[in-house]
């Protein structure tokens, strides 16, 4: 049974980026690389090949593009281009280097890419979870795997249950975000499916996965992500006014839906130094990965307060690895200021008594000069260039 079944099987992210990089960025050449902060090593490299070779097979159906359609989010040209799209095996390739680390990287252009990086993402880790799930006798326990995953699960819902009867959690909603991080396409739709059926719809509000909101009636969660803010550092703007500039063209793209836009591609202090009335206004409110995420939080509604907006009418979107507890944390402290939305991956997604990966694809290039991120976490600053380095530290005033 191959991993990867469907395109919709991905990040409703990768979506709403590719409509406006068809539209305003058809011709831009990016490179993507993979990267695992994993001290085991990766293997299985034939196998991974195998799912990528079969990934380079699959088209949209007419029914997942009537879905899209149905959204409301995107436009005529974009459903019919998708119509066309297949996935050219030429823009990547995955081998095993001379240190024995797996190493992946995509390049192409960016309409023909951007499509990569997710089932890439969960093609390695379901690999990878699959032979985790295999005792040092060498029998199979992966069905121990699911049951331990399951019982953790059910004593998620019964805590949030518990909550919900004493009148704890008022207001308190999540998301799945956990498509990169799965232990599997099974456990996923195992997970959505019970979450849907055992808690109230106003506290499991929707996933980021376009195929299991298709499947399970859910609301599709997912704006942008990093590599949006990241290539505009090379397509011909000022560095130092990327970041704004990358923000305007999505409303000018959107108008305002899908609305939640990141925060700390150079650091959440320069993010507010652009985030302006203008774009404060238009956009419904901005997402945290990186931080300490109260004082994020404290700062982004004190933003709000001296533009004059109410920040009760905004919206602060906490996905940095987040788990129920500090999730309704955060909600329990913040929510009477600021509407707030957790989205939680691996608690959810890959709990079942084995390590999950850490890995990501980051692009690194865009029309062949180097592009970065300097997240608010010492390990979250990505860029292989130094020059490149120095300069967004420089222009956004960052002192790490």
């Amino acid at each position: 049974m191959t991993i990867i079944n469907s395109l919709l099987d991905t990040e409703f992210s990768k979506l709403t980026m590719a409509q406006i990089v068809l539209h305003m960025h058809p011709d831009v050449i990016v490179r993507y690389r993979f990267e695992s902060k994993n001290k085991k090593k990766i293997g299985h490299i034939q196998e991974i090949n195998q799912e990528i070779d079969h990934l380079c097979t699959l088209r949209f159906k007419d029914d997942e593009l009537d879905y899209l359609d149905s959204l409301n989010v995107f436009k005529k040209d974009f459903i019919e281009y998708l119509r066309l799209v297949q996935l050219n095996r030429k823009y990547i390739t995955a081998e095993i280097d001379n240190n024995r680390r797996l190493q992946i990287e995509i390049k192409g252009p960016w309409i023909s890419t951007i499509f990569f990086s997710v089932p890439v993402l969960t093609i390695v880790s379901e690999i990878y979870s699959k032979y985790q799930s295999i005792n040092e006798k060498g029998f199979h326990s992966v069905e121990d795997t699911l049951d331990t995953g399951e019982q953790r699960l059910a004593k998620k819902i019964e805590y949030l249950t518990t909550l919900l009867k004493t009148g704890q959690l008022s207001g308190f909603k999540f998301a799945d975000i956990g498509t990169c991080f799965r232990y599997s396409h099974y456990w996923q739709g195992v997970v959505i499916e019970k979450l849907k059926k055992q808690l109230r719809s106003y506290l499991f509000v929707g996933t980021s996965n376009p195929y299991f909101a298709m499947k399970h009636k859910l609301a599709p969660m997912g704006t942008m992500n990093h590599e949006w803010l990241m290539a505009y550092q090379q397509l011909g703007t000022r560095l130092q006014l990327s970041q704004k500039t990358a923000l305007r063209d999505w409303i000018a793209e959107y108008h305002g839906e899908p609305g939640i836009c990141l925060s700390d591609v150079v650091g959440f202090n320069a993010f507010l130094r652009d985030f302006d009335l203008y774009l404060a206004k238009l956009f419904d409110g901005c997402q945290h990965n990186s931080g300490d995420p109260t004082s994020w939080c404290v700062k982004l509604i004190e933003h709000y307060d001296k533009l004059g907006i109410d920040p009760k009418t905004k919206t602060a979107m906490f996905c940095d690895d987040m788990n129920f507890e500090t999730a309704i944390e955060i909600h329990e402290t913040l929510s009477e200021m600021i509407d707030i939305t957790a989205g939680i991956g691996r608690d959810l997604m890959h709990d079942l008594g084995i390590p999950p990966l850490d890995i990501s694809f980051n692009m690194v290039e865009c029309n062949g000069g180097p592009v970065g991120s300097i997240g608010d976490d010492a390990g979250k600053t990505r860029c292989d260039d130094p020059r490149h380095l120095a300069a967004l530290k420089d222009v956004f005033h960052i002192d790490t």
